[in-house]
């Protein structure tokens, strides 16, 4: 039942060619960056991934994109990776563009044993009709678009049948885990990390704190260890970053100083 594996490294050993991967986190927010830092460190290359987005250029999936690793994405946007936006639109990327929900239940549904389930999201759209690029070629023509989707009425409403997602290997980050695999996720970063590890068939996940099993108190658990079959411990300070900051004005002196109209009335 002790799931904890010494490495990173050892923990994706065994990811091949062409492979496909559920890759957790949102931007750049709750993103597994020391396994896919591991991966990139191998040679496995034709890679099929999962992910709401692929990272930034030099960060998080943008890191195996930048090295040509990934064949084909299925994200819900392109984001801040302008190398991804490079690659699809000359034809070395294959993308499946889904709409951010749908990719969500997607996975859960492929975790969960669900095949397919019908959803309103895209109807009357090319999501629906098909012809949505895939893959161009470098002259830009579409080489492979997307096929047109089953539909089928439920109470007055038209619905998509979309098919459900599962992949070979699943790569999520967790706050805290236990060597059973039991986790929990931190705030915004549960985002995607729950439902890559539950459409994943081996699923590695990477902790902030590796706790001894018993330790998390069953309620607090966001993940089953039935999901998950390897567990690394990474130093939480070394990989976190901020996608884009932003800060407010500062305000002048000036200002600052000037009392309210309110306070005047006072």
């Amino acid at each position: 039942m002790d799931k904890v594996v010494a490495s990173a490294a050892r923990a994706v050993a065994d990811i091949a060619d062409g492979a496909s991967v559920a890759v957790g986190g949102f931007g750049v927010c709750g993103i597994p960056s020391t396994l896919i830092a591991a991966l990139a460190g191998t040679r496995v290359s034709g890679l099929r991934v999962v992910s709401n987005n692929c990272g930034v250029d030099d960060w998080g999936l943008g890191l195996l994109l930048r090295a040509g690793r990934i064949a084909r994405m299925t994200s819900s946007y392109v984001g801040e990776n302008k190398e991804f936006a490079r690659q699809y639109l000359s034809g070395e990327l294959e993308v499946e563009l889904t709409p951010q929900g749908t990719l969500a239940e997607r996975l859960r549904a492929g975790g969960s044993g669900v095949p397919a389930f019908y959803t309103p999201a895209g109807v009357g759209t090319q999501v629906e009709e098909g012809g949505l690029p895939w893959r161009y070629t470098a002259d830009g023509a579409v080489a492979v678009a997307s096929p047109p989707k089953e539909t089928r009425e439920f109470g007055g409403r038209r619905y998509l049948l979309e098919e459900a997602v599962s992949t070979d290997f699943a790569l999520v980050r967790a706050a805290v885990a236990d060597r059973h695999g039991n986790c929990v996720f931190h705030a915004a970063a549960r985002n995607f990390n729950p439902l890559c590890a539950m459409a994943g068939r081996v699923t590695v996940v990477e902790a902030e704190r590796v706790v001894e099993a018993g330790e998390l108190p069953p309620d607090t658990v966001h993940l089953p260890g039935v999901y998950v079959d390897r567990v690394v411990a990474v130093d939480a300070s070394l990989d976190k970053r901020v996608e884009r900051r932003t800060v407010r004005p500062a305000r002048t002196r000036t200002a600052a100083a000037l009392p309210s109209a309110a306070s005047e009335e006072k």
